[in-house]
């Protein structure tokens, strides 16, 4: 009789995409359980909020934290969950071309790519919304013949299943867009009966947003409407709830990059788009959306900037800003803003200690690499210059897969000789945020800096010297 192995054995297959994907600076869509550390608090928070939006409530939540804190990985767990758990997940990350509120059509572009990544637990890659509508036809066809004992061949059964396909959307009518919502709905079962394909697909187009105005709607569906900028975020409330009357639990939407509306020059621009914030942020804790769960991440900069961030919509920042309480060190997971804290050090060692456990199964050797090693690789990470106040879990998790590729391609080398390199040892770099185009508006008065202020900003060697004392630098375990 064997004894049961102590680890995991994760696939050859998503081992490699957690290997390239953490050396590449992003995190991996597959695997996620086998390096999940810490985040304990986090997570449950999340998963409480799924409990309300499964009972026909719903939640907004902001993820907020610097670069390569771990704000995406979060997500992306959270996403896991989710689908776990029976919930459709959306995701879709801000850019230019994609914000919540715009002139060229960037609303409907997010509207677009958060349909695209429709996810369930059966289709995890996204695409699922063809999937999800067959589905809904097929639940209501096996309603309709367990309830009322009609054989699909009799002639009584597509009536019976179209009046109870009437009575799940009516309730979708009483909300915005609601009729037409349901009008397409009853037209994709009306085109499955009949074996229509042409009409499935282009009422999928419809759902998907692809409809550039309402005079091509008209041509090819007959209705009069199209998703546009202005009303793509109440046809994500109506998906909300039909999905609750298709078999789930509900509809979680995960937005990454928020940065991206920080970057907005225009001022008018940045507050359109954060007015529509507010609107979902006022509709799922007023109670206006059901089954609807929302959870945003940005920066500290993008949330709590004064003059371009979120908190520069004073709407915003009234409902978003911390209590008095909650600054006295004590975090508050049940606030609508989470601020993510660093990975303590035995997390960081845990996490390490698996990731060279998956480097070693994905190229077949037996891991050299011992605890104490793995302890003096933390130790010369947070023994740098600048480590407290800018080493991130991305920046040590990418530093550690190179130290395994080069031990792994040079078994010759001593991992002590890597660390005791002076590329290993520089100080690390101060992050620079990113150039932002600067537009100036009428209501924007850029004040002049003066030789003076700019005096004080400079830091002499000498008065630097007592910051590189960093509170890191002595490791323990």
């Amino acid at each position: 009789m064997t004894e049961p192995s102590a680890k995991p054995r994760v696939p050859r297959r998503i081992a490699a995409v957690i290997v390239n994907s953490l050396k590449g600076g992003v995190v991996p869509r597959v695997g996620l359980p086998y390096v999940t550390v810490g985040r304990e608090r986090e997570i449950q928070a999340l998963l409480h909020d799924l409990e309300l939006v499964a009972d026909g409530g719903a939640s907004f939540r902001f993820l907020v934290g610097r670069y390569g804190s771990g704000k995406s990985f979060l997500l992306q767990t959270i996403r896991n969950h989710a689908m776990g758990r029976g919930f459709v997940v959306c995701d879709a990350d801000l850019s230019p071309e994609r914000r919540f509120q715009g002139g060229n059509g960037q609303g409907l572009a997010t509207y677009r790519e958060l349909i695209r990544n429709l996810s369930t637990k059966t289709r995890p890659e996204g695409g699922a919304l063809n999937l999800i509508l067959d589905r809904w036809v097929t639940n209501v066809e096996m309603q309709v013949r367990a309830e009322e004992g009609i054989d699909p061949d009799d002639a009584g059964f597509s009536p019976a299943v179209e009046a109870r396909i009437l009575a799940l959307v009516q309730s979708l009518q009483e909300l915005v867009h609601g009729y037409d919502f349901a009008r397409l709905l009853t037209m994709y079962w009306r085109a499955h009966r009949e074996g229509d394909d042409a009409t499935k697909a282009n009422v999928t187009r419809w759902f998907r947003g692809e409809y550039r105005n309402k005079t091509e709607a008209r041509q090819e569906l007959g209705v009069s409407v199209a998703i546009g900028d202005d009303d793509w975020y109440d046809y994500l409330k109506l998906f909300a709830a039909f999905l609750k009357g298709a078999g789930y639990q509900g509809l979680v939407v995960l937005v990454d990059e928020l940065v991206n509306l920080y970057k907005i020059p225009n001022a008018i621009s940045r507050q359109y788009n954060y007015e529509k914030i507010l609107t979902m942020y006022n509709d799922t804790l007023q109670g206006k959306a059901s089954h609807l769960g929302i959870i945003m991440s940005g920066t500290p900069q993008t949330i709590e900037d004064r003059r371009r961030g979120l908190y520069s919509y004073e709407a915003l920042h009234s409902r978003l800003t911390q209590g008095r309480f909650a600054q006295g060190g004590f975090a508050d997971m049940l606030a609508p803003v989470i601020e993510l804290q660093p990975l303590t050090h035995e997390e960081l060692l845990v996490l390490v200690e698996k990731l060279a456990d998956i480097h070693a199964g994905l190229f077949g050797y037996e891991r050299r690499i011992s605890q104490e090693e793995l302890i003096a690789f933390l130790q010369a990470e947070f023994g740098r210059v600048g480590a407290s106040t800018h080493l991130t879990p991305r920046e040590v998790i990418r530093d550690f897969v190179e130290l395994l590729d080069i031990l792994f391609q040079n078994p010759q080398i001593k991992v002590t000789d890597l660390l005791g390199s002076e590329q290993f040892q520089a100080p690390v770099a101060t992050p620079q945020p990113a150039p932002t185009p600067r537009a100036v508006m009428p209501t924007e008065a850029v004040a002049p800096v003066s030789s003076a202020a700019a005096g004080r900003e400079r830091v002499s060697p000498e008065q630097a010297a007592p910051r590189q004392q960093d509170e890191f630098a002595e490791f323990k375990i």
